[in-house]
Order: C-alpha cells, then sequence, then structure tokens
C-alpha cells in the first residue's frame, strides 16, 4: 500500500469560483499535488450536476485537470474549442494503441518535458448505476506509472475533496480495499446509484471480469 503525503505542486485559483461554489454550500478541501503527473479518480459520478459542481472546483483550485473524449466531438465548431477549454483531450477510439494505450503513450511524454498532466476520470464510466469501476483508469495508471488522487465528490456534506493520494501496487484486491476505504461514508447526488468500489469490465456475456483479465 503505498499512501503519498507530501504535496509540492500548488496553484492560484480563482476567487469567484470559489465564492460561487460557497454561494451553493460548497466547500473545497485541496492542499496541492505530489507529482506533475497523475489520474484523479473522481467518485461518485450519479448525476448531471456533477459536472458544473467539478468544473467549478477545478478553477476555485487552479487545477489544469484534464479529461479524455472521442476525437470526433473536437472536430465540431465551437464544441471542439470550447471541450479543448475546459481541459478535454481527443482520444482516437480506432487507434491500434487503444484509449488507455494512447493516454500512456501522452504521460510518457510529458514526463519527459516535465510538464504538468492530471487527466480526472469517473471510473464508474456512467451516471446510471453499474457492478462495479471499469478498469481503465487502473491500467493508465499502472501503463504510465502514475500516482491517483481519490477525489471525493460528496454531496452529503456538500464537499469536493482532494488530498488522499495512492499509488497503485498492482495487488488489485488490496488497491480496491485502500480505495472503499477512502471513499467511505462518500453520498451521491442519487445514492441509489453509486456503484460498488470493486474492478469489473463489461463483457459480451454480462460477466463481470477483473482488469486486465483476457476477454473472450
Amino acid at each position: 500500500m503505498s499512501a503519498l503525503q507530501t504535496q509540492p505542486v500548488s496553484f492560484q485559483g480563482s476567487r469567484l469560483a470559489r465564492w460561487v461554489l460557497k454561494l451553493l454550500g460548497w466547500r473545497l478541501e485541496f492542499v496541492g499535488l505530489p507529482k506533475r503527473q497523475g489520474i484523479a479518480v473522481i467518485y461518485p459520478h450519479t448525476s448531471n450536476w456533477d459536472f458544473p459542481i467539478g468544473l467549478l472546483a477545478k478553477w476555485a483550485m487552479g487545477f489544469p485537470a484534464h479529461f479524455w473524449g472521442k476525437a470526433s466531438l473536437f472536430k465540431l465548431p465551437l464544441i471542439g474549442s470550447w471541450m479543448r477549454w475546459v481541459g478535454g483531450i481527443p482520444i482516437d477510439r480506432s487507434s491500434s494503441r487503444g484509449v488507455v494505450g494512447q493516454m500512456v503513450h501522452v504521460f510518457e511524454e510529458q514526463k519527459q518535458q516535465n510538464e504538468l498532466l492530471w487527466l480526472g476520470l469517473t471510473p464508474e464510466g456512467t451516471r446510471s448505476l453499474t457492478p462495479g469501476w471499469r478498469s481503465g483508469f487502473y491500467q493508465l495508471a499502472t501503463g504510465a506509472q502514475v500516482p491517483l488522487a481519490l477525489v471525493k465528490l460528496d454531496w452529503g456534506k456538500r464537499c469536493l475533496s482532494m488530498v488522499d493520494f495512492y499509488e497503485l501496487t498492482g495487488r488489485v484486491e488490496e488497491d480496491y480495499a485502500h480505495m472503499a476505504s477512502v471513499f467511505e461514508g462518500v453520498k451521491g447526488f442519487h445514492e441509489h446509484q453509486m456503484a460498488p468500489i470493486v474492478p469489473w469490465s463489461p463483457s459480451p456475456t454480462g460477466s463481470m471480469l477483473p482488469p486486465g483479465a483476457p476477454k473472450n
């Protein structure tokens, strides 16, 4: 188990965004980042309202988080420009490298240049209830060898907390148990749609597969 404690990378956030969040009854917990590259795992994601709250929090913290999206969306007038402005990174789903492979390559480039890159992901992959977390974030973090920020989007306390950092060990059960302990007690906008914090990959038969398991 590799919990990270130090946060040497800090930012200057927007006072206006902090004021709007406070007006909406939200507070932030953020003390900086442990490294210049990593993945922010945001949980739970159960409502369309999660995005505007998350975007306001990003501006309030001054945290330059990115997210991936279909490359075709970035080619659309206005929409593509807006997606880049809010931190979108175009991903070609038809690439032979695959989505994870493309992002591992991007992380490797940013590491070589010592550039800042934190990617925000919702491991549930959808607002609807799923049997668990999709494995993409796990494969990406281990492939790129970057830490996780375990971001609590807690509608119960109206608090977005980004103070828990973790380096995956590759021991899946141990890693998921740690993440489940960090997120214990967090409530989504729709509590009944919160996925359990267990590994899950959709298969043609609807069965559950662990991260990295072969699909028939």
